[in-house]
């Protein structure tokens, strides 16, 4: 697919809840892929952002910073925010294009978004329900992947028996009913207001058998919920069943294989890549303009 001795290079804009720092890492650690994140401090509350950088600054800021940066990768993987893909192609011509949607991005929005998810080589879902008969063949389910480096069941944490988490996010009442039904003793946890950093959310989960996944819209788990499993929890989905351990498809060699088959699929390769179009000169790009609303 490429040169032996060099590197495909992959920037990931924006890392809604963390999915691209997971790609990044897992697709560099079995694949020739260099990549790097660029992330908004003020959208990364929770610290997702494990691989890669988070920047400090504004929207136009961040726009203005990512486009530069941009012209030194081969592959652009955007995600959720596709208002800055017409600039991108204004910018970069035919430089292959990844637009990732992670649910509430895309959900009953295919019509309206089109005009912008179309200019993409690939439009990827994390979310089974975001399908639509409009568009059956507009995306690709892409399971979320999970750190299994970063989430697993850990020894030296005592798991207290019948216990329950779930995070306050309007469905408290469905959460008790849930514990109620399975005798679990619960607790409620407010993450907005008190924040567990992403990196210490396995020492948190780890403490308890279950996590009750209530809120969550559509047909598929949560990440937090996925990342529970990883952790060894069991997880009463929304619909009341339990499952008891994560998902092969959410395993991340499995995603960081099928977007390398995409990769070959789509003829991305350090072969091909330079007859795709570059901005030569910065001015290039500062002649674009940028709207504030775009991130």
């Amino acid at each position: 697919m490429k040169k032996q001795d060099d590197k495909l290079r992959i920037l990931h804009i924006w890392n809604t809840a963390g999915v691209g720092s997971v790609i990044a890492k897992f697709m560099d650690s079995f694949y020739p892929t260099e990549s790097q994140v660029v992330m908004r401090k003020s959208f990364d509350k929770f610290g997702f952002t494990t691989t890669g950088e988070v920047w400090d600054c504004g929207s136009t800021v961040f726009c203005l910073k990512a486009f530069l940066k941009a012209r030194k990768f081969d592959v652009l993987h955007i995600h959720g925010v596709d208002k800055i893909i017409p600039y991108i192609r204004t910018c970069y011509g035919n430089k292959p294009i990844i637009l990732h949607y992670h649910g509430t991005d895309i959900r009953d929005r295919w019509r309206e978004k089109e005009h912008l998810w179309f200019k993409a080589n690939k439009v990827f879902y994390s979310t089974e329900d975001v399908w639509t008969y409009d568009y059956p063949n507009a995306g690709e389910y892409l399971p979320n992947p999970i750190d299994t480096d970063l989430f697993f069941p850990d020894g030296d944490i005592e798991r207290v028996a019948n216990s329950a988490l779930s995070f306050r996010y309007g469905a408290d009442e469905v959460a008790r009913q849930f514990a109620k039904a399975n005798e679990l003793s619960l607790i409620l946890h407010d993450r907005e207001n008190s924040p567990i950093p992403y990196v210490e959310l396995r020492r948190f989960l780890c403490q308890f058998e279950y996590y009750i996944d209530a809120k969550y819209v559509g047909h598929s788990l949560s990440k937090t919920a996925l990342e529970a499993l990883a952790c060894g929890c069991k997880v009463i989905s929304k619909f009341g069943n339990i499952i008891t351990r994560l998902p092969e498809d959410h395993k991340p060699h499995n995603v960081a294989q099928r977007i390398w088959q995409i990769y070959n699929e789509l003829g991305i390769s350090k072969d091909i890549i330079n007859e795709y179009g570059h901005a030569e000169k910065e001015n290039d790009l500062l002649t674009v303009e940028v709207r504030s609303e775009i991130v």
